[in-house]
């Protein structure tokens, strides 16, 4: 199946030139709709948010989901300065640019989440809301880590992604077999529906793409934090409660950041609420959006 069959009537999908890249967008709803951008996590690519796309659409949002930098259509450029923070929030912004949307609403998962973050606090004039899925605020990560030793371990897979060549070959080999592992066993049951999996697949499998994916937790290492990354816009934090990589202190602790903020738990939720239960993750970004 190509990607272009996975677009649903009356989605668009085109390539953008954003901050000097390619990225792959695709876009649902009313083009002079309240722009909406969705950002998908590791190790997903826009495909994440099918179940939301067009109920978000279909309440009047101009829907705008790009493949981030690195992932399946996106331009995939080498080097982990290609993937700092500073980065990944400018692609966001030179995005809406280009569409021509001087303000956004900004949703986000997992990494997506980490830019979402960034985007919201180096970037506040830009955005008009902030929803964030199971995503550290960037400056409080590591401090959960040392402080709690359960996260530490909880975390350890990001610091094996830090090694080179290995995390390719261990998670790459036989059809990316320990990577679908790993995903299927964080999540409910069910929660990836029959050949989804291979539909990821399809995009890990694009040339330079999963070490491009693998670069973002590479890149951290190098990230030097410097000035406030306060988070000023109003912020909802959607997490889920049985969260495999990411303990509920952690959101606790990226909601310290927020100066108007609010913490949902799901507490019958893993790391993929939007997948697990699509229905009450798009009325909570709903509401929040529209309240």
């Amino acid at each position: 199946m190509t990607d272009n069959e996975w677009i649903a009537a009356g989605w668009t999908s085109r390539q953008v030139r954003a901050n000097g890249i390619e990225l792959h967008v695709v876009e649902a709803g009313p083009g002079d709709g309240q722009p909406l951008i969705l950002l998908h996590g590791f190790p997903e690519f826009w495909w994440a948010w099918r179940k939301q796309i067009q109920p978000l659409a279909d309440a009047g949002f101009r829907v705008i989901v790009p493949d981030l930098r690195g992932y399946n259509l996106s331009e995939a450029p080498q080097g982990l300065a290609s993937y700092d923070l500073d980065v990944l929030a400018a692609d966001v912004v030179g995005l809406a640019k280009a569409l021509h949307v001087p303000r956004f609403n900004l949703v986000g998962h997992d990494w997506g989440g980490v830019v979402a973050w960034w985007v919201a606090a180096r970037h506040a004039d830009h955005v008009e809301k902030l929803v964030i899925l199971d995503a550290p605020h960037p400056d409080v990560w590591g401090a959960q880590a040392l402080k709690h030793p359960t996260q530490a371990l909880r975390s350890s897979y990001a610091m094996f992604f830090q090694l080179p060549w290995l995390p390719e070959a261990v998670f790459g080999s036989f059809d990316f077999a320990g990577l679908r592992t790993m995903m299927e066993g964080s999540a409910a049951p069910g929660a990836f529906e029959a050949g989804a999996l291979d539909r990821y697949m399809q995009a890990w499998q694009r040339p330079g793409r999963f070490t491009a994916m693998l670069n973002y937790y590479r890149a951290l290492r190098h990230r030097r934090s410097g000035g406030s990354a306060r988070i000023g816009v109003p912020t909802r934090i959607l997490w889920g409660g049985k969260d495999s990589f990411l303990e509920p202190h952690v959101a606790r602790a990226s909601l310290g950041q927020c100066e108007q903020g609010d913490l949902e738990i799901l507490e019958d939720a893993t790391h993929w609420l939007h997948l697990e239960q699509p229905e009450r993750v798009t009325a909570r970004i709903l509401d929040h959006l529209q309240s």
